[in-house]
């Protein structure tokens, strides 16, 4: 594979590799400063990641309809709080800040009163990303604010926490069966000399790590695990979800993404994990190539995020697949109304038949169709807790 690495985020990793105790870092520091570095991360130097001219493309990159839809969401869950004011959605990891302008358009143009009690709170890492959306937002500067998650005080929140696509990009931990027990893999120097990175398994790094598997229910000690097993752990949405509940008063989270429960993420014949990398659209399983100029994901162990919010005083609502939630939410009309069009104008034809396909592409099972949806709640009285939300309504088949 051509080799395009970002030469000085190389340099910090292989000096951060030297200075470490044993002269290795777990995979989850690598990938954190191959994501994250303040400066030379991926998600730190490349505006330009995310979208048709970049390395993939997440939902509200197809058309407004998914954000819409979103927004319908957020409409229903202001009501069942009861209309309060304000109304605050926290948006962690906005990317180009796509969602957050088709919410506050939509909002604005066919919600007004809840538009009025909304503030729109974006907590975003990359400086990059937020200067991009800075500039896009700008028309609504007095609705939204940046923040960190750490600068929101605890017990405040009465709103919404919302990401999609964010958890299968924190930094995770891998770890591999030996005949010894569950080792960690790290990240070191090949031949101990900067001509490369190479990996090692050595004890685990972490206790947090074994911890995890009694958390979600697998049993990595059966029989039908094989020597050699290697998958990841995601310590840090487990982090992030305490963080999360630990500021919610009232209210949801809602987290949107691609994974699995954690008995078909750890089933025994997903032997290597999930970790892919994404390198102008083509997606492949090296993270050790391109490093600084490719995202790095694994899928999300939905499992964990439900049974954590759990602990950390959630309550979960329900789970479903992103192609019900939009159904439910008034996609199906969408596609109704495009089909209805008997418009003899071609240029109009030709834009309903696109538009159908890209809604189509919103519900693929076979791709961003298949993405979970996990709604999480605290806060809420019995009869708030009682009514329906409208995204896990079941849509009828017909």
């Amino acid at each position: 594979m051509n080799m395009s690495h970002n030469a000085e985020l190389c340099r910090l990793i292989v000096d951060r590799i030297k200075q470490a105790p044993q002269r290795r870092i777990s995979f989850a520091e690598f990938m954190d400063l191959a994501l994250y570095h303040p400066q030379q991360g991926y998600y730190a130097s490349k505006e330009a990641a995310i979208g048709p001219q970049g390395d993939f493309v997440t939902s509200p990159h197809l058309s407004h309809d998914f954000s819409e839809l979103l927004a319908a969401q957020f409409v229903d869950l202001w009501q069942i709080l009861g209309y309060p004011e304000p109304f605050t959605v926290v948006e962690m990891g906005a990317g180009q800040g796509l969602v957050a302008g088709d919410v506050l358009n939509f909002l604005e143009k066919r919600h007004p009163v809840c538009f009025a009690a909304l503030q729109y709170w974006i907590v975003e890492k990359s400086a990059v990303l937020q200067a991009v959306q800075q500039q896009r937002l700008a028309r609504w500067a007095d609705k939204i604010q940046w923040t960190a998650l750490e600068a929101i005080p605890a017990n405040t929140v009465v709103g919404c926490f919302f990401s999609n696509e964010l958890v299968d990009a924190l930094p995770v931990h891998q770890v591999m069966l030996t005949e010894a027990g569950l080792y960690e893999v790290y990240v070191t120097l090949m031949g101990g000399s900067e001509d490369g990175l190479m990996e090692t398994v050595a004890e685990l790094s972490d206790l947090r790590l074994a911890a995890y598997f009694e958390l979600v229910g697998i049993d990595l000690s059966l029989q039908r695990y094989p020597v050699g097993y290697r998958t990841e752990v995601n310590l840090a949405a487990l982090s992030w979800m305490k963080s999360v509940a630990a500021r919610l008063q009232r209210g949801f989270v809602l987290t949107i993404d691609y994974g699995y429960s954690a008995s078909r993420y750890y089933g025994e014949s997903r032997s290597q994990g999930t970790l892919q990398c994404y390198y102008r659209h083509a997606h492949h399983n090296d993270p050790y190539s391109n490093i600084g100029n490719q995202d790095i994901t694994a899928h999300v162990d939905f499992t964990a995020l439900e049974r954590q919010g759990e602990k950390a005083g959630l309550m979960t609502v329900g789970y479903t697949q992103q192609a019900l939630f939009l159904m439910a939410l008034g996609l199906g009309e969408r596609l109704n109304a495009l089909s209805d069009i008997q418009e003899s104008d071609p240029k109009t034809l030709h834009f309903a038949i696109q538009r159908r396909e890209v809604l189509h592409q919103l519900i693929n099972p076979m791709g961003l169709g298949n993405f979970g949806v996990l709604i999480q709640s605290k806060g809420l009285t019995e009869e708030e807790a009682q009514q329906p939300i409208k995204g896990l309504i079941v849509p009828p088949l017909f």
